[in-house]
């Protein structure tokens, strides 16, 4: 996410979001920026859609448009094709409660000394605090409430005395902790760089001699860009008429990709890191078959993301693989329901179960993650009102227990459902006849890695191990008063 300046909440039942995609080109005339940027961002759709945004390079001069919205509601061919030019950074963005304007839609474009900046980031910076502080007291003006404006300033601040756009970026990311994936656009240039733990996607794909930057992988193939690798954690990659070059200090850090991009926040048929999610899922279904065998007739999944699992598991145990839940792919953004009763009733307009597939049968269902728990308890008694004689509730992760602070939107245990509940009393309050979570120690069996080295992510959310250090105001949970958005009326 681009990190709303500690203000973050979980909005949604049923899953966290992670809120953001970027996506990046730098074109030899062999694709249209904004064109290639819109199919990009249509592929990132699941990684946010509250807002979304584009901005065009043509010869130095940057313009843009963005709005509240999904990518087809924002964007029209009139649009389009008024962004013309070399470049392009896109983005879509999933905001927290407080932070729904249009101030806070991504890319962000600032004019500043050495000319004009787009950024888009996803990420969520944990010393933001100090820095707008910095900032603010040396008289910068902050126009949004999210800490890519910190991020643009730290840039714009370093590039008065750096040499070139990429050595200011350079500059800047030493200050800076957290998650960060991001795309630059210079007048001249386009930059991608990673946070030197890699705890967000980011990758490269190319065209002829045109390059594109994306969140993931599906993303370059909206474009029709082969893929060519993943940005390393730490690294800076420049696009510019001199084609691809890469910038890498020495990284102490171990590597510490979030670990539910594969389980949840990516595309099934996204490759992060040189792993399928779609493999990895399904090897989570499979963990789980191992885990705690339960005689059934069918396996069925939560879509999306558990459908993967369900395979996986259904594969592990002989127990055949049936649709039992049907999605209404057409509901829109539940989450802007105003009021969290309505967001809960709106599972049942989003979810509707299949009759002549459960009914009278004993069923383990797959689901991706437990929050709260009040939507795998209207998905249960949904599936049981159906006619299911038995529901075997099956999760493909391990119970969230501590906050992230690194860009997924758990900031407290508050609302944590396993914090206060054991894994027996989820599956009684679930309302199913039994439950399990993947183990944490299986994660890396569904991943095939280890945990550190080239492999390395990051479970903090499961096992409140974090590979960064965290500020204490974060870790309390403060808000402040800047964080609170200009009303518009």
């Amino acid at each position: 996410m681009d990190g709303d300046l500690l203000n973050r909440s979980v909005t949604e039942p049923g899953h966290p979001h992670e809120e953001c995609g970027v996506f990046g080109v730098y074109s030899d005339g062999t694709l249209d920026p904004a064109y290639a940027t819109y199919n990009g961002l249509l592929a990132l759709q699941h990684r946010g859609q509250e807002s979304c945004g584009i901005a065009v390079n043509d010869r130095g001069v940057i313009s843009y448009y963005k709005d509240m919205g999904l990518v087809t509601e924002v964007f029209s061919h009139e649009i389009l094709n008024h962004l013309k030019g070399q470049m392009s950074v896109g983005h879509v963005r999933y905001s927290t409660a407080g932070a729904s304007i249009r101030e806070n839609a991504q890319p962000l474009v600032m004019n500043y000394i050495k000319g004009t900046l787009a950024i888009a980031h996803n990420g969520n910076l944990t010393n933001a605090y100090e820095l707008h502080q910095l900032l603010a007291r040396q008289g910068c003006i902050f126009q949004t409430t999210i800490d890519t404006e910190v991020f643009a300033y730290m840039i714009a601040r370093e590039r008065v005395n750096a040499p070139s756009i990429e050595e200011a970026v350079r500059r800047a990311t030493k200050k800076i902790r957290g998650a960060y994936s991001m795309v630059i656009m210079s007048p001249q240039k386009l930059i991608a760089a990673r946070d030197a733990h890699g705890f967000r996607p980011l990758c490269i794909g190319r065209v002829n001699h045109s390059y594109v930057f994306a969140s993931e992988t599906c993303a370059l193939d909206a474009c029709g860009a082969e893929f060519v690798r993943d940005v390393l954690p730490g690294e800076i990659v420049v696009a510019d008429q001199n084609g691809l070059r890469s910038i890498r200090d020495p990284v102490t850090e171990k590597k510490s990709l979030c670990i539910f991009e594969y389980i949840y926040f990516a595309r099934t048929d996204s490759v992060i890191d040189g792993i399928s999610v779609y493999e990895a899922r399904k090897e989570a279904g499979r963990l789980l078959a191992r885990q705690n065998p339960v005689d059934a007739d069918i396996v069925i999944g939560v879509p999306e993301s558990g459908i993967d699992a369900a395979i996986g598991y259904s594969e592990e145990s002989g127990i055949p693989y049936q649709k039992g839940i049907v999605k209404n792919s057409y509901i829109g953004r539940t989450f802007i329901k105003p009021s969290q009763s309505e967001r809960e009733n709106s599972v049942r307009i989003k979810l509707n179960a299949l009759h002549t597939a459960v009914k009278g049968k004993r069923v383990v269902m797959l689901d991706d993650s437990i929050v709260r728990g009040t939507t795998s308890a209207r998905i249960v008694s949904m599936l049981k009102k159906a006619g299911a004689k038995e529901i075997h509730l099956r999760i493909s992760s391990p119970p969230f227990l501590w906050p992230c602070y690194y860009g997924t939107d758990i900031p407290s245990k508050e609302g944590l459902i396993a914090c206060h509940h054991s894994v027996e009393e989820i599956g009684k309050l679930s309302f199913a006849d039994s439950i399990d979570f993947l183990k944490l120690e299986n994660l890396p069996k569904m991943l095939k890695v280890s945990k550190t080295g080239c492999g390395g992510y990051c479970d903090a959310c499961f096992s409140g191990e974090y590979p960064a250090e965290i500020p204490d105001y974060l870790v309390a949970n403060k808000h402040y008063d800047y964080c609170k958005p200009i009303q518009r009326l």
